[in-house]
């Protein structure tokens, strides 16, 4: 078996209205889809993180920088291939969009891995370690409304009527308005309801510290991404100076990346980003570091069905840590807003809005093989840009 072509697939809709966290607006849903063909008719599947322009980006980096360096090879040789493309573009560039470009890539060779064999991803990567996935329900961007506190304190009742097992909010109007948002948040689900606060970096370190303090008040879960995630003395500090679990890495890419981020006690719980960091290949590599290091992961999940169904597999296959009778379940990340690439574009949808509403916060495993989905075609052409 051979691969013949790589094609990218960017897709964009409306949003019907402006969403926004902590570094920028926006009105419009991308999503990169990547395409493996092989010379026997299997054809794999996998996405790479980054929205709008990046997208485009790197579907240049797909299509004529890996793409041949990996034609005529077989799709089944995944640590060859990656490395391969690794090593040749180390020189321009060991994060970012080059490995985000790989990710994709790398994810589809493994649905075409999980077809050759007929097994489900998660029983090609390790087995299943649980039955059904919890998942969380993230919502609360920030809305150019009058009051945004009310509409965060409703939407996060929402999301809690809509049987998730957690929410979290994002942040980003400043330190004071910031609080204020989680205040309205914490009265919305009301006591003992897990939640969890996204900053995505735009802290310093002080005021890091004046919204952290005020988290543990308001019994937060996690504190994400506070600091630049550049700034590992900013999150040592954190760390060890708040009683809040502090949580990142969703912009760290690699084993080499990762290393650091961990060996410097940097968070209380990994986010790593499959569709950034490399790919499944090297996101086993990743969590592996983290258990090494005795650091819980708790997947990013960003994007289409594909990213969502790949975190499933991934999810599934995790092993406990530290392990014991009543051990602390990861849960599956989910978007509660607008997003048809994840709620429409297969043949077969994951439903995973309906099934958390029937089964107190869970979901199904994936069964088929490799990541068990069916794009629509149809449905692919009504949406592609590029």
């Amino acid at each position: 078996m051979k691969i013949t072509k790589v094609t990218s697939h960017i897709l964009q809709h409306d949003l019907g209205e402006e969403l926004g966290y902590s570094q920028q607006w926006y009105a419009k849903r991308t999503a990169h889809l990547v395409e493996v063909e092989t010379d026997e008719g299997i054809t794999g599947w996998g996405e790479c993180f980054g929205p709008g322009n990046v997208a485009l980006a790197n579907k240049t980096i797909v299509e004529q920088v890996i793409q041949p360096m990996i034609l005529g090879h077989s799709p089944l040789d995944r640590e060859l291939l990656w490395n391969k493309a690794y090593n040749l573009m180390r020189d321009h560039g060991q994060k970012g969009m080059p490995i985000q470009a790989l990710s994709g890539i790398d994810i589809a060779l493994w649905d075409i891995a999980g077809k050759v064999a007929g097994l489900p991803l998660y029983d090609l990567i390790g087995g299943k370690c649980r039955e059904r996935l919890n998942v969380y329900g993230y919502g609360m961007m920030l809305r150019k409304v009058a009051d945004l506190a009310g509409a965060f304190e409703e939407e996060a009742a929402r999301i809690k009527d809509a049987g998730f097992r957690a929410t979290k909010m994002k942040v980003g109007l400043g330190p004071r308005e910031d609080v204020k948002l989680v205040e309205a948040v914490r009265r919305g689900v009301g006591d003992g309801f897990r939640f969890m606060v996204d900053a995505n970096h735009c802290y310093t370190t002080n005021d890091a510290f004046y919204v952290g303090r005020a988290l543990e008040e308001l019994d937060v879960y996690w504190f994400e991404e506070p600091v630049a995630p550049e700034d590992h003395a900013g999150y040592r500090e954190l760390r060890a100076g708040l009683k809040v679990n502090i949580s990142g890495g969703e912009a760290e890419f690699t084993r080499w990346g990762w290393r650091p981020l961990l060996e410097n006690r940097c968070v209380d719980i990994a986010q790593p980003e499959v569709c950034g960091l490399g790919g499944i290949s090297e996101y086993m590599k990743v969590l592996a570091l983290c258990h090494a290091h005795f650091t819980p992961v708790i997947n990013h999940v960003w994007g289409s069905a594909v990213a969502v169904a790949t975190n499933m597999h991934l999810i599934t296959a995790m092993p406990d840590l530290p392990g014991g009778l009543f051990q602390a379940q990861p849960m599956l990340e989910f978007d509660t807003t607008l997003n048809k690439f994840r709620d429409e574009m297969l043949a077969e949808p994951l439903n995973i809005q309906g099934q958390v509403a029937k089964n107190k916060g869970t979901v199904a495993l994936p069964s088929g093989p490799g990541l068990g989905i069916e794009i629509d075609r149809g449905f692919l052409e009504a949406y592609k840009i590029a």
